[in-house]
Parts: C-alpha cells; sequence; structure tokens
C-alpha cells in the first residue's frame, strides 16, 4: 500500500502547480496596442461643429437651509416647503423637512425667492429671500403656527 501513495502525492502537486501558472498567467495585463493615428482637423469640419453646451457648475449657487419647529419649540418633520422666483406663479422647488424638520435648496444665485411652509393643521409660512446680495447662503429658522387648516 504504501507505494501507491507516492505517485498519488505526485500526481496532486503537478495538477496543483498547473493551475497557479495558469492563473498566474490569467492575472498579467494584455499588451498594450498602440492607439489609432487621427485625422487632422480640417477647417471645413472644424467650423461647422456646433459649440459643446456648457455643463451647469453649482459652485456660485444660493443655499437655503434651516429648521423647522412646532409651537412647543419641537422639530417639525414632513413639513411642506415651496420655492420659487418672487416673479413667477409657479413654483419650481419643493421638498419635506427631514425627521428632525432639517431642510436644504440648492437654486440658481441672483434672483429674488419666495419660500411657503405649509403643513396641515397649520398656517403657512411665507418667507422672501434675496440671491442677489452676494451672498452664498440663507439660514432660516421657521416656528409653524396653529389655525391654518382649511376644511373643505
Amino acid at each position: 500500500m504504501r507505494n501507491f501513495r507516492w505517485p498519488i502525492l505526485v500526481g496532486i502537486v503537478t495538477v496543483f502547480l498547473g493551475c497557479v501558472s495558469a492563473f498566474s498567467l490569467a492575472q498579467e495585463p494584455p499588451a498594450a496596442t498602440p492607439p489609432a493615428p487621427q485625422a487632422a482637423p480640417t477647417p471645413e469640419s472644424s467650423s461647422s461643429e456646433k459649440p459643446k453646451k456648457q455643463k451647469y457648475s453649482h459652485a456660485n449657487d444660493f443655499l437655503i437651509f434651516g429648521t423647522v419647529f412646532d409651537p412647543k419649540g419641537y422639530a417639525f418633520p414632513g413639513a411642506q416647503l415651496k420655492i420659487r422666483r418672487s416673479n413667477e406663479k409657479k413654483f419650481r422647488w419643493d421638498d419635506y423637512t427631514n425627521s428632525r424638520g432639517d431642510f436644504a435648496f440648492r437654486v440658481p444665485q441672483g434672483s429674488q425667492y419666495e419660500m411657503v411652509v405649509h403643513a396641515k393643521g397649520f398656517a403657512d409660512q411665507t418667507r422672501d429671500l434675496d440671491g442677489k446680495t452676494g451672498v452664498s447662503e440663507a439660514r432660516l429658522v421657521i416656528r409653524m403656527e396653529p389655525g391654518g387648516g382649511k376644511k373643505k
């Protein structure tokens, strides 16, 4: 029986070494291929191309953030916030306060804005915001007042 152990052991080692070498060859990166030469731009093709649209950068945005509280001074989660430019009728941005009553909006700088905070059973709170002053942010603290719920 002892004579059969050595050939089995040698066979297992051979298979293991074959697998290791195949695995190491698979891990090598492929040989780099030279890039294809590009044609030189002609004056005709460059003049007929449309100019690329600039990507919008948020670097100069007006940041509006704050907290909404209930009449007792606790955080008010789920209050609806709507923001529009003062000269427009339609609200462009809307969101709800998080579980801590916090909110944050990023709007383009250079306009006057109106923000309305709405919650069922409370009076709507309206704030005018000036995004033209050069200040890049507005920090608001809003306290909801009871009694604004209209019954239909």
